[in-house]
């Protein structure tokens, strides 16, 4: 690889199911090493920007508009940049084959540079088992605390792309004899498939484990059997692993971490902020496990603090909209099922005569009730969402370094009855945390195992094992989780939702002013139900010779 150029690439889109390049980065590298400067453009197409895609990449048509240039001389440019050399990156189906090339064809460009590999398959296959088939690259430099680079943009992800190869794959590529450029692509191309099953009834298991399990190996076998090719195709990858030797190691990989902090009274406690990389062992000793289990529990309470503290957040912005508009949407909501009811009230009349006509009319009474119902509730709902106290904000870092302690699916993997309840109470754990049920999770931290018993559930062994081989699954799973708790963390702050509770703690009135926004659209939309509804009933007037009965006056 080291005296191998070529050059790492990745482009912002405009569009889905079309995509137009609007950003394009690259960094021109040599082995793992970058060469000179980066480089990155804005392409001008002139397409309406899709306001989903903006809100991911951050750019408007009004800086397109600024700062964009011609896409042929960009390309041109780029051109000379790549000077023929292979192009990777992180997802390079979606970056070469689904976005440039398309455009290239529709712009009349020649192509430019060589395929390289994919840098995500080579990620998937020498961080496994840290689960990264997501493609999600700002999760895997928060993973490994790799430095934050320039924000939501194209030019980031190649920053951090080239962050992630240097400090975290390269080490590891050398470790499995990945030494030129040729095995490297080969390794990223090669079949495979996680050690981790990453789904059916043996989820979550490491595949290996088929050599003492009589039942996952038939699981395997009838996989390997499957009329899919593509079942077929997996199944026969992991029957012939495991009739090839283990690898020396199946290394269990992880941030750097500083040993575990213990208190006065031997609880874990932050530790100082880790360094960014990679740490490779094979025969770890008990207390080494020991420590990195600690510090990994720690760092998972964080973020589950973190995302349940930011989900409340977010609940709390969205009642207090919904106060502010409720008014607007009953009354359009009413409207809407008004409408709907006179068209069926009118069809029965037609074509069923008076009789059925006045059931449709008892129909829309009901659903009327049902509506208003369903909106007093959730008003009762939205009156109950405030903002956490500083000592309840306090207290979820506390409960959540009390909850970590139960993840270990794999004590319960060969136990199917215990699994079950373990997938429950995880289930439960999970739904408290995204509706931000605090009162929730103080019960089940208090005492799990009172809680499985009040649900009926049975009773489960939380205490942590000492061999080595169980703390290193545990170790991996606390990983796993890590990478998952991460990946929600990130999707919630993508959420439309996130960026208004933001905006409106850092302005003053801005709520108020997206609510008038809002209510001034639905006013409309209002209008026009009314006019609707009205000719609706005139209409049911002349029929009849009477004004619409009940409800549908």
């Amino acid at each position: 690889m080291d005296d191998r150029d070529w050059v790492l690439i990745d482009v912002e889109t405009a569009g889905l199911s079309s995509p137009v390049v609007v950003e394009l980065a690259a960094q021109r590298m040599r082995g793992w090493v970058p060469q000179g400067p980066a480089w990155r453009r804005l392409l001008n197409h002139g397409p309406d920007m899709n306001q989903d895609r903006s809100r991911v990449h951050g750019l408007s048509r009004a800086l397109i508009e600024r700062d964009g240039e011609a896409p042929a001389q960009v390309y041109r440019e780029w051109a000379d940049y790549v000077d023929g050399l292979p192009l990777v990156a992180f997802d390079l189906p979606q970056a070469l084959h689904r976005a440039l090339q398309p455009e290239w064809v529709r712009l009349g460009i020649a192509p430019i540079g060589t395929e390289g590999f994919c840098a995500l398959r080579l990620a998937q296959r020498l961080l496994d088992p840290v689960p990264v088939v997501s493609g999600k690259l700002q999760t895997l430099r928060q993973y490994y605390r790799l430095p934050e680079r320039t924000p939501a943009s194209a030019l980031g992800e190649v920053e951090t792309g080239v962050d992630l190869l240097g400090t975290v794959l390269q080490p590891l590529a050398m470790r499995r004899g990945l030494h030129s450029w040729q095995a490297v692509c080969e390794h990223a191309q090669a079949p495979w498939y996680p050690s981790r099953l990453a789904f059916g009834e043996f989820k979550g298991r490491h595949f290996r484990e088929a050599l003492s399990d009589p039942a996952l190996h038939a699981w395997l076998a009838w996989l390997a059997g499957s009329s899919s090719p593509r079942s077929a195709s997996m199944g026969r990858w992991y029957l012939a692993q495991l009739a090839e030797p283990a690898p020396e190691a199946d290394e269990a990989l992880a941030q750097v971490e500083t040993p575990a902090v213990r208190g006065a009274q031997g609880e874990p406690v932050a530790a100082e902020p880790a360094q960014a990389g990679v740490l490779v062992f094979v025969k770890p000793e008990v207390d080494e496990l020991k420590a990195l289990i600690a510090s990994a529990r720690v760092r998972l309470a964080d973020l589950e603090a973190r995302y349940t503290q930011e989900r409340h957040d977010i609940d709390v912005t969205q009642a207090r909209l919904f106060g502010l508009l409720r008014p607007h949407y009953q009354q359009r909501d009413r409207l809407r099922l008004l409408v709907s009811y006179r068209r069926q009230y009118l069809d029965a009349l037609v074509y069923d005569g008076e009789e059925a006509a006045e059931a449709v009319a008892q129909q829309c009474e009901e659903a009327w009730q049902q509506s208003d119902a369903e909106y007093e509730q959730v008003a009762f709902e939205a009156a109950e969402q405030k903002a956490l106290p500083e000592d309840e904000a306090r207290e979820l870092k506390s409960l959540w370094r009390k909850l970590v302690r139960l993840f270990h699916p794999d004590r319960f993997a060969h136990d199917a009855g215990k699994l079950a309840i373990f997938q429950q109470l995880t289930s439960e754990i999970n739904r408290a945390r995204d509706s931000g049920d605090v009162q929730r999770l103080r019960e089940i931290a208090q005492d799990p195992n009172a809680f499985l018993l009040k649900q009926g559930w049975g009773h489960l062994d939380f205490s942590d094992s000492i061999e080595a081989a169980s703390l290193r699954k545990l170790f991996e799973t606390l990983q796993l989780q890590i990478v998952l708790v991460l990946d929600a963390l990130n999707e919630l702050r993508r959420d439309a939702r996130y960026e208004l509770h933001k905006l409106s703690q850092e302005r003053v009135g801005y709520l108020e002013e997206v609510a008038r926004t809002h209510a001034q659209a639905l006013d409309e939309e209002i209008t026009a139900l009314a006019a609707e509804s009205g000719a609706l009933s005139d209409e049911i007037e002349m029929l009849t010779g009477r004004p619409a009965p009940g409800a549908l006056l």
